[in-house]
């Protein structure tokens, strides 16, 4: 474990880490994520043509941002999981109070169910899913900052 850390590098805020995402529908993806795994858009910025320049959706306190796909230097570091064969090379984690509940959601929603919804070995119940662009989202009630859930 490394403990030569430096608190000076990142900022007291509400949440440090915001994994930003890219869309080809991004307006449908936005609502995707909101009505089925209960983000809520905070900020919306469109373009005159309707695509998403930028959004931000909360998730208690936590947030993503994300936009639509566009051909500039930073969206030519980005591939879709549609040109990657479905791969993903990063996912995003979300704690939930009731994964069986969320778990329907998405199945109710259309949602493709990668990893069966189950009790994880490590504390927590929970399921991997894929939104209707193929992100993976990992879905569960395991709470990694409560000491009292860890196994022991």
């Amino acid at each position: 474990m490394t403990t030569n850390r430096d608190t000076t590098i990142p900022k007291h805020t509400r949440a440090t880490i915001m994994p930003c995402l890219r869309y080809r529908d991004a307006p449908a993806a936005i609502e995707w994520l909101c009505s089925t795994l209960g983000f809520e858009a905070t900020l919306v910025v469109r373009n005159e043509d309707g695509t998403v320049a930028h959004a931000q959706l909360s998730y208690g306190n936590g947030m993503i941002m994300l936009g639509s796909v566009f051909d500039t230097d930073y969206g030519r570091l980005l591939k879709q999981p549609s040109e990657t064969g479905r791969f993903v090379t990063q996912s995003a984690y979300l704690t939930v109070n009731d994964a069986d509940r969320v778990h329907e959601r998405v199945m109710d929603a259309g949602g493709e169910v990668v990893l069966p919804l189950q009790d994880e070995d490590y504390g927590g119940r929970g399921f991997t899913c894929r939104d209707p662009e193929g992100h993976v989202w990992s879905i569960g009630t395991y709470d990694p900052w409560a000491e009292a859930e860890r196994p022991r």
